[in-house]
């Protein structure tokens, strides 16, 4: 997967050092770091990984598998970009698959993208999205979707310039922390 030099795979379990390091800018970048959670050995539980390199084939690896299996407890997969000049990693793109009911197609959630700082304004972002815009069509796939912050204007403007359409009518919920468990315990009060 390789153009403008740049070189995009899925994660390999000897990349998680990089993921990390690469979400930790990400945060810094979103004012964030202070809430970053993950550590390597959470990611090495929760990401389903290519195969290394130096694992000789098997039905399991073959290339039609291009991960390990997805399941409840390593929902996730990570694409990375290596810069092609460098070899360094320059970006991510991690992401999840979901299902329109209304369609009755899968399609992908990406839950985030990143490029360093140092690497953007190179088409490295826009690489990780196609990567996955392709994935999407080859499932036969109803959409790839992503949220992004109100105040993030550069990210906002790259995405409506690639063809991304805002969702004005729709708003985000979320449950995490003491209100899940909360949650989770809510109707155990009620007996």
């Amino acid at each position: 997967m390789a153009s403008n030099g740049a070189i995009v795979r899925h994660a390999r379990r000897e990349d998680v050092p990089a993921i990390l390091q690469l979400i930790r800018e990400l945060a810094d970048y979103e004012h964030e770091l202070n809430s970053v959670e993950a550590t390597e050995e959470k990611l090495l539980a929760t990401i389903a990984f290519a195969p290394s390199p130096d694992h000789a084939a098997t039905p399991e690896t073959a290339p039609t598998s291009k991960t390990e299996p997805i399941s409840a407890s390593r929902p996730a997969r990570c694409l990375i970009l290596f810069d092609g000049i460098t070899g360094e990693p320059a970006g991510i793109a991690l992401y999840f698959y979901n299902y329109s009911t209304w369609r009755a197609r899968p399609g992908i959630y990406l839950e985030d993208l990143f490029v360093r700082d140092t690497q953007r304004k190179k088409g490295y972002g826009k690489r990780l999205l196609v990567e996955l815009a392709k994935e999407v069509v080859a499932m036969q796939g109803g959409r790839l979707e992503w949220s992004v912050l109100k105040w993030n204007e550069p990210s906002i403007r790259f995405y409506e310039s690639i063809g991304a359409n805002m969702m004005s009518e729709w708003v985000g919920m979320r449950v995490d922390g003491d209100g899940l468990t909360k949650l989770a315990g809510l109707l155990d009060s009620a007996n």
